[in-house]
């Protein structure tokens, strides 16, 4: 129904799934942090041919649990936009903090982390711009429908403060802890 914008979308993919290539051959990653980024790279591929803000999320949690989000959290957008920036700081974080634990040995893990979580602050910022362009050269409904804000005028913020919160709940896996001994 919408292939300019499907084809918009997908093309971030491509660009993923290329730069997650050309990176893995460089800077070997973990395969977790491999696993991670594909599946992010998949949740974007399922919810970019929806364009966001009609995949139909609800309709599958009813099919398959009998229950609605939509209904039990009073929801008035539809959050496949959201779910994608949190899993964009989630999926991304520890693979950031190897990286930079690898390139800077001197970092500690913490830094690491904290250079993690900044760089997905700053490239979430960036996209958020990068949408702000595309929406500034479409016409008002093309843009309304390519960003999926869907009538909410703090979606970049939501998206940017989602995919922080995101790198943040990975915090325990980017530090994993280590057992007591007596």
């Amino acid at each position: 129904m919408w292939p300019a914008e499907q084809a918009l979308h997908s093309s971030l993919t491509v660009v993923a799934l290329a730069w997650l290539v050309l990176h893995d051959r460089r800077w070997s990653m973990r395969v977790q942090d491999f696993v991670a980024i594909c599946g992010f790279i998949a949740a974007h591929a399922i919810a970019s041919r929806w364009l966001y803000s009609y995949v139909p999320f609800d309709a599958w949690s009813r099919t398959l649990f009998t229950w609605s989000p939509t209904e039990a959290f009073a929801l008035q957008r539809n959050p496949a936009d959201r779910v994608i920036h949190f899993l964009y700081g989630l999926c991304f974080a520890p693979a950031l903090r190897e990286h930079a634990l690898r390139r800077w040995p001197a970092l500690s893990p913490r830094q690491a982390f904290a250079l993690a979580v900044g760089a997905i602050m700053c490239s979430s910022l960036a996209y958020e711009w990068f949408e702000w362009g595309v929406a500034l050269s479409l016409s008002p409904t093309d843009a309304e429908s390519y960003n999926g804000q869907q009538g909410d005028a703090w979606d970049a913020h939501a998206d940017m403060l989602l995919a922080t919160i995101g790198a943040l709940f990975a915090f325990p896996r980017a530090f994993p802890r280590k057992p007591v001994t007596a």
